[in-house]
């Protein structure tokens, strides 16, 4: 049997339910499965549910459902092994680290005595687990980086990094939608619009699934960019994933 969760008021109208304190594979299964279970069979009341590292939050309507009754609801979908309602979609996104797109490849490979080059094929030959989004519309956090690429996030911010960055920091890697400054360290660019507002499907990558960065040359990387802004995904799902 699973640990019971800690179940914290967010105020009048949400709980946030915790599952541990660390950025873990076996923790964020728990968030999601919880999250899926609430999905499948969501009390009345409910309007919104939201996943991070370690823990789910739950906006509900004080009015419609009950404290108590929605917290013994979700010590009652808790106390199993975590069942996801389906298994994870796995997305490979192209990915440029070629100049101008991998600003801060010299910077890392300062940091840790390796090659701009090295850099570049250790972050391509990981794969990604999708913890959250947060901060910005679609930015998301990933997980799954290899520990020699771990550094510190900057002292302080750099300049705006360009929309879609493929970044690091803080032993984390991230993809952002927005150009805005960062204290994480811009190791390429993608094509792929994790974020667009006009489509049915503004997020097309789920928390829990999973990423792999295919390296592209800039030219390929200009050429996808232009299908991805006339509406094209460019992004691909393996098959026989969700």
């Amino acid at each position: 049997m699973s640990v019971s969760p800690r179940i914290l008021d967010a105020g009048e109208a949400a709980l946030v339910v915790e599952f541990g304190t660390s950025v873990d594979p076996a923790i964020s299964d728990r968030v999601l499965a919880l999250e899926d279970a609430l999905s499948a069979d969501r009390p009345d009341g409910i309007a919104e549910t939201v996943p991070t590292y370690r823990s789910l939050m739950i906006h509900y309507d004080p009015l419609i459902l009950d404290r108590d009754t929605l917290a013994d609801r979700v010590l009652s979908l808790t106390g199993g092994a975590p069942q996801r309602a389906s298994a994870p979609a796995r997305w490979i996104l192209p990915c440029c680290y070629d100049a101008p797109h991998g600003e801060d490849l010299a910077a890392v490979a300062e940091q840790i005595g390796r090659s701009p080059a090295d850099i570049a094929t250790l972050h391509g030959q990981a794969s990604y687990r999708v913890y959250m989004y947060g901060f910005a519309p679609g930015f998301a956090y990933l997980g799954g980086l290899p520990e020699v690429l771990a550094v510190p996030r900057r002292a302080s911010p750099r300049p705006p990094h360009p929309a879609n960055a493929v970044m690091i920091g803080g032993g984390l890697a991230a993809v952002a939608t927005v150009p805005m400054p960062t204290g994480w360290y811009v190791l390429g660019a993608t094509p792929c619009r994790l974020y667009a507002p006009e489509r049915d499907e503004s997020f097309f990558v789920r928390p829990g699934d999973e990423i792999r960065f295919e390296a592209i040359d800039a030219t390929t990387y200009s050429d996808l960019a232009a299908r991805e802004a006339a509406g094209e995904r460019v992004a691909r799902q393996e098959e026989g994933t969700r």
